[in-house]
C-alpha cells in the first residue's frame, strides 16, 4: 500500500489525500462503508459501488464463524467472494471483545450512555460471556455456542485467508466504564498483540497496529507513541470516548500528535454525519460507522433537511424526492410517497432504497469535506 499526502490545511489538521491498493485508489479523508458479512445489507456489491463508496471494512470474527475463512480463500479471497473489485479492509475481531463482552453486560456502546456508572469496571472483572486472558480472548460462538479462541495470531492467520487489501492488529477495545487500572493492565495485553501480530504476519496485507487508552490522556499518549514507533503501514484509532462526543476531537489531538505524519489514520467506529467535520480537521483519513445502513433499516432517511423517519403516514401524500439537492439513483427515479408506502407494506425493497440514498449522500457529505479541504476552507 502507498499513501500520499497531497495537501495539508493551513487552518486545522485536516489533509488531502490518497491510498493506493492492489485494488485500486481511494482519495482521503473517506468513509470506510461497512460489509459485516462482506455484504453491505440489502445492496450488491455493484449497487455499492454507485453509491460512490470506495472502500468498505468488513468482520473476520463473524467471517470466521461463517462461512469460515477457508471457503473464502477457496473462493479466492473476499474480493472475488462478493464480487467486490474496490480496495477492502478487515477489521481484527477486537471490537467483539467488547460488543460480546463488558458492552453487552453494561448495555453501552463507545460513548457512554446517560445513568451508566464509570469505573464499573476494575483491574480484576472479568466479562460474563467471554474470558479475556494474556494471550487472547475465549469466546461462546453466537453461532452454535461452541467455544472458540481468538488472539494476535489466530487473528492475523484468518486475515491473511480472507485476503482484504488492509488488515488491522488484534486488541481489546476498552469499555466507557472501565477503570483506569483496567484499561493500563488493558493496553498492556494490547501493545503485547501489536508485536505479535507484526511477527505473524506472512502476507503483502497493509498492516495497521490500533492506539487504545480509553478517555485517560496519559494512557492515549503512551499508546500513540508505542503503537506509532512499530512499523505498521497506518494506524487506527480505536476504544471509548468517554461520556461526551465534544470531547473527541481533543481525544483524537492527544494520539495524532505522537502518531507518524506520513502514515494514514483510521478512526474505527465513529461516522455520524455531524462528528465528520471534527474528526476530519482532527487529522483523520478514513473512518467506517454503520449509521448509514443501520439507519435506513429504522426506516429512516438522511437529507440536506434533516432525517426523516419516512414510515411517518404524512410521506404517503409526497411526491417528491427524498431530497430535492440529492443525485442518487433513488432520488431521481423514486418518490417519498412510495417508500413509505413499501415501508408501512413491509416490503423488503424500503429498505434497499434507502441504504442506497443513505451511503451516496453520506459519500457525498465526505467529498465536499474534500472540496473545503481543497478550497483552504477548513
Amino acid at each position: 500500500m502507498n499513501f500520499k499526502i497531497l495537501k495539508k490545511s493551513k487552518i486545522s489538521n485536516a489533509r488531502l489525500g490518497f491510498m493506493e491498493t492492489d485494488h485500486g485508489v481511494v482519495e482521503t479523508p473517506c468513509l470506510v462503508g461497512v460489509a459485516t458479512q462482506a455484504v453491505v445489507k440489502t445492496l450488491t456489491s455493484e449497487e455499492v459501488e454507485q453509491t460512490k463508496s470506495q472502500i468498505l471494512i468488513s468482520n473476520t470474527f463473524h467471517l470466521h464463524l461463517k462461512p469460515g475463512e477457508k471457503v473464502v480463500e477457496k473462493a479466492g479471497g473476499i474480493h472475488k467472494f462478493m464480487n467486490w473489485k474496490k480496495p477492502l479492509m478487515t477489521d481484527s475481531g477486537g471490537f467483539q471483545v467488547f460488543s460480546l463482552g463488558f458492552g453487552k453486560d453494561f448495555g453501552t456502546g463507545k460513548i457512554l450512555k446517560m445513568g451508566v456508572t464509570e469505573n464499573a469496571i476494575k483491574e480484576s472483572h472479568q466479562p460474563r460471556e467471554i474470558k479475556i486472558t494474556q494471550d487472547g480472548v475465549y469466546f461462546r460462538s453466537p453461532v452454535d455456542g461452541q467455544k472458540l479462541f481468538l488472539g494476535p495470531r489466530e487473528s492475523m492467520k484468518i486475515q491473511q485467508k480472507l485476503g482484504a487489501d488492509i488488515i488491522f492488529a488484534f486488541d481489546e477495545c476498552t469499555s466507557p466504564v472501565a477503570d483506569y487500572e483496567y484499561t493500563k493492565k488493558s493496553l498492556e495485553k494490547t501493545h503485547k498483540w501489536a508485536e505479535i501480530c507484526l511477527k505473524s504476519k506472512k502476507s503483502k496485507q497493509a498492516l495497521f497496529g490500533i492506539v487504545q487508552g480509553g478517555r485517560y490522556k496519559d494512557l492515549r499518549i503512551e499508546s500513540a507513541k508505542f503503537i506509532g514507533g512499530l512499523p505498521f503501514d497506518g494506524f487506527g484509532i480505536g476504544g471509548e470516548f468517554g461520556n461526551n462526543k465534544k470531547l473527541m476531537p481533543q481525544m483524537l489531538k492527544w494520539v495524532i500528535d505522537e502518531l507518524p505524519e506520513k502514515k494514514p489514520r483510521h478512526l474505527l467506529g465513529i461516522g455520524y454525519l455531524e462528528d465528520m467535520e471534527n474528526i476530519i480537521k482532527a487529522g483523520i483519513d478514513t473512518f467506517d460507522c454503520t449509521v448509514p445502513t443501520h439507519y435506513a433499516r429504522r426506516g429512516i432517511a438522511f437529507t440536506s433537511q434533516g432525517k426523516l423517519n419516512m414510515k411517518q403516514a404524512v410521506y404517503v401524500k409526497k411526491s417528491e424526492p427524498l431530497d430535492p439537492n440529492c443525485t442518487c439513483m433513488v432520488c431521481l427515479q423514486y418518490k417519498k410517497n412510495y417508500i413509505c408506502h413499501l415501508l408501512r407494506a413491509g416490503e423488503l425493497t424500503a429498505f434497499k432504497l434507502l441504504t442506497f440514498h443513505n451511503l451516496h449522500y453520506f459519500n457525498s457529505f465526505v467529498e465536499d469535506l474534500r472540496m473545503k479541504i481543497k478550497k483552504g476552507e477548513i
